[in-house]
C-alpha cells in the first residue's frame, strides 16, 4: 500500500514539473513576460544569462531627445544568427524602471504592461527565428527626464539568452533644468589634485571666462573609466582628443556638438588626419550632461571605452591632449577653426595642469609680414598715388616723379612681403584649416600678383583707353585692401579667439577707423584745392605732407601694438 502511495506521489511531482515546464515554454513562445519587467531575465529553469559578448545589437536613429520625441529602435542580429525571443525597454541611465511608451510597427511584436503602464515594453509573439525587429518609442511629455538607454533581452534558444544588451546613451536635451544646468563648477580647484586639466589660454577658468577652452580628465586608478569635461565657445562643436603626437591623425576623440534639431549630442570618433573623423558607436558612455548657453558648449560624461590611437596598445596613460572647435551644418561637423595642443604629454593617472603648445614662430612671422604689408607699406603706397601726385611734381629720378617711384617701391615691398607670408604659412599648415582666413589670404595673394601685371601693360597717360586701366587699377587696389583687412581680422581672431576682451581685434578696429579718417581728410583737402582753398595752412609744408606724416605716425602706433600682441601670443 505504501509502495503504491509513493508511486502516486512521484507521478504527481512529475506532472507538476511538466506543467511548470509547459508554462515556461508557453511563456517563452508567446512573449507574455510582464512578470519579469524589472529583471528582464527569462524564467528558464536551470539556465542563466550568457556572460560573453552578445551577437545581437540595439540601435536607435537619434542620439538626443526631448519631451514627446519619437525614436525608432532596431534590434538586429549579426550575420548568420537569429533570435527567437526578445524584450525591449527604455530606461533612465542607472535605473531599472521603464520610461516612455512603444508603438508596435512590426508583425510578430506586442506591447507589454510594466508597472501598470501599458506599452512600456515590447516583446515577441512567437518563437520564430528573427534577424531584425523595429519599433518606435515615444518620450514622456512631462516629468523629470534624463539621459536614457534602450535595454533588451535576446533569446537565441531556450538555454541561450542575453540580458541587458544596451544601446548607446540617448542624451536628454529638453526643457527641464536638471540636466541642462552648467556642469563645470569650481573645476580649477580640482585641477592638479584629482583631475588632469588643459585649457586655452593657459589656466583659464571656464566657470568665469566664456572665452576659455577647457577639458579635464579624471581617471580611475585601474584606468577602467574616465570622467571627461568639455567647455568652449563655438558655432557648431567643441571636441577633445588623445594623441600620440601634436599632429591630428590617429587620435581618439569625443565631439560635443549641435545636432540637426539644435540640441547638443555627444559623439565618439577616430581622427584620420585631414579628412572628417570616422564616427564610432558611442559605446560604454554614461552620465552624459550637456548645456548650450549663449553659444558656449558644455558637456560632461563618464566613459569606459579604452583610448585607442591606432598605433599602439591602450595600456599607456600618456597622451597629448587636444581641443578643437568649429562650425557644423545640419549636425555635420566642418573643419575646425580653432585647434589647441598641449606642449607635452599628459599622464592621465597623474593629476596636473597641462600648458598649451607655444604659438609657432613661423605663424607669428606670417602675421607680422601681413600687418606690415597692409597697415603700413601698402596703405602709404595707396595714399601717395591718390593724393600726392601734385607734390614735387616734375621732380624725381630716371624720368619718373618722386610720387611714382615711392608708390611703386612701397607696393612692390607689399607684394613681396605678402608672398613671403603666404609661402611661410602654407609650408607650415599644408591645409586649409582656419575657416575664411586662408581663403581671404589666397585672394589677396592672387590680386596682388595681378595688379603689377596689369600695370606693366597699361596704355600711355594720354591714350584714349587709359581710363580702363585707371578704373581697373583702382578697383583691384580697393579689393586687395578690403580683403587684406578682412584677412587680418580673421587671423587675429584665430590668435586670440579664446581671450575674453579680444583687445587685438579692437586695436585693428581702431586702425580701420583711423585710416578712414585720414583718407577722408586727404580727400576733403583735395576737393578744397580744386576750389583754390585748403582745409588748413602749415606755412612752408603742404597740407598733404602734414596729413601723410600724421597718417604714418598713427599707422606705426597701431602696427607696433599689434606686433607686440602677436609676439606675446601663446
Amino acid at each position: 500500500m505504501a509502495s503504491s502511495t509513493n508511486f502516486s506521489l512521484e507521478k504527481m511531482l512529475v506532472l507538476i514539473l511538466l506543467s511548470a515546464c509547459v508554462g515556461i515554454v508557453q511563456s517563452y513562445g508567446n512573449g507574455l513576460v510582464s512578470r519579469v519587467c524589472d529583471s528582464m531575465t527569462p524564467g528558464h529553469l536551470l539556465y542563466s544569462a550568457q556572460n560573453i559578448s552578445s551577437p545581437f545589437n540595439v540601435t536607435s536613429d537619434r542620439t538626443s531627445f526631448k519631451e514627446g520625441d519619437e525614436i525608432t529602435v532596431t534590434l538586429s542580429a549579426q550575420s548568420g544568427v537569429e533570435f527567437k525571443g526578445f524584450m525591449l525597454q527604455a530606461r533612465r541611465v542607472g535605473s531599472s524602471t521603464p520610461i516612455g511608451t512603444f508603438t508596435v510597427t512590426a508583425s510578430g511584436s506586442q506591447g507589454l504592461t510594466c508597472n501598470g503602464v501599458a506599452n512600456s515594453a515590447v516583446s515577441h509573439t512567437s518563437d520564430s527565428g528573427k534577424t531584425s525587429v523595429q519599433t518606435k518609442w515615444k518620450a514622456p511629455t512631462s516629468g523629470q527626464l534624463n539621459n536614457i538607454e534602450f535595454s533588451a533581452t535576446f533569446a537565441k534558444q531556450f538555454s541561450t539568452f542575453w540580458v541587458g544588451v544596451k544601446s548607446s546613451v540617448i542624451t536628454y536635451n529638453g526643457v527641464g533644468t536638471a540636466t541642462v544646468a552648467r556642469t563645470v563648477s569650481t573645476v580649477n580647484s580640482e585641477c592638479g589634485k584629482s583631475k588632469v586639466c588643459y585649457s586655452q589660454p593657459n589656466n583659464c577658468d571656464p566657470s568665469t571666462n566664456t572665452g576659455c577652452y577647457f577639458m579635464s580628465v579624471q581617471t580611475s586608478t585601474d584606468q577602467s573609466q574616465m570622467k571627461i569635461e568639455i567647455f568652449g565657445k563655438a558655432d557648431g562643436y567643441v571636441s577633445v582628443g588623445f594623441s600620440d603626437d601634436q599632429e591630428m591623425g590617429n587620435d581618439d576623440i569625443y565631439i560635443c556638438g549641435i545636432d540637426i534639431s539644435g540640441n547638443l549630442q555627444l559623439q565618439h570618433a577616430f581622427s584620420t588626419g585631414k579628412q572628417s573623423p570616422n564616427i564610432l558607436l558611442l559605446g560604454n558612455v554614461s552620465d552624459i550632461k550637456t548645456a548650450l548657453t549663449n553659444g558656449v558648449i558644455n558637456c560632461s560624461f563618464t566613459t569606459r571605452n579604452p583610448i585607442s590611437t591606432g598605433s599602439r596598445a591602450t595600456s599607456t596613460s600618456e597622451y597629448f591632449l587636444m581641443i578643437a572647435s568649429g562650425p557644423s551644418i545640419q549636425g555635420n561637423i566642418q573643419p575646425h577653426t580653432n585647434k589647441y595642443v598641449g606642449a607635452s604629454k599628459a599622464n592621465l593617472l597623474n593629476p596636473n595642469m597641462i600648458t598649451s603648445e607655444p604659438f609657432p614662430a613661423i605663424l607669428k612671422a606670417h602675421g607680422a609680414l601681413m600687418l606690415i604689408s597692409w597697415m603700413t607699406t601698402g596703405s602709404l603706397g595707396m595714399i601717395i598715388a591718390r593724393y600726392l601726385k601734385g607734390v614735387a611734381k616734375g621732380r624725381g629720378c630716371c624720368g619718373k616723379d618722386f610720387w611714382f617711384s615711392a608708390h611703386v617701391t612701397l607696393m612692390a615691398l607689399s607684394v613681396i612681403a605678402t608672398a613671403i607670408a603666404f609661402i611661410l604659412v602654407f609650408s607650415h599648415a599644408q591645409d586649409w584649416n582656419g575657416g575664411a582666413h586662408p581663403v581671404l589670404g589666397c585672394l589677396v595673394m592672387i590680386l596682388s600678383l595681378i595688379q603689377p601685371i596689369v600695370a606693366v601693360f597699361r596704355c600711355e597717360p594720354h591714350h584714349e583707353r587709359r581710363f580702363i586701366f585707371n578704373w581697373a587699377h583702382c578697383f583691384i587696389a580697393l579689393a586687395i585692401k578690403g580683403l587684406a583687412v578682412a584677412a587680418i581680422f580673421s587671423g587675429l581672431s584665430l590668435i586670440e579667439g579664446s581671450e575674453e576682451d579680444e583687445w587685438m581685434l579692437k586695436v585693428m578696429g581702431g586702425f580701420v577707423a583711423w585710416e578712414a579718417l585720414m583718407f577722408a581728410l586727404q580727400d576733403l583737402n583735395m576737393r578744397s584745392k580744386k576750389k583754390d582753398a585748403e582745409i588748413c595752412s602749415f606755412g612752408g609744408m603742404s597740407t598733404e605732407m602734414v596729413l601723410l606724416i600724421l597718417f604714418l605716425l598713427g599707422n606705426l602706433a597701431f602696427l607696433i601694438a599689434l606686433l607686440v600682441g602677436i609676439g606675446r601670443a601663446g
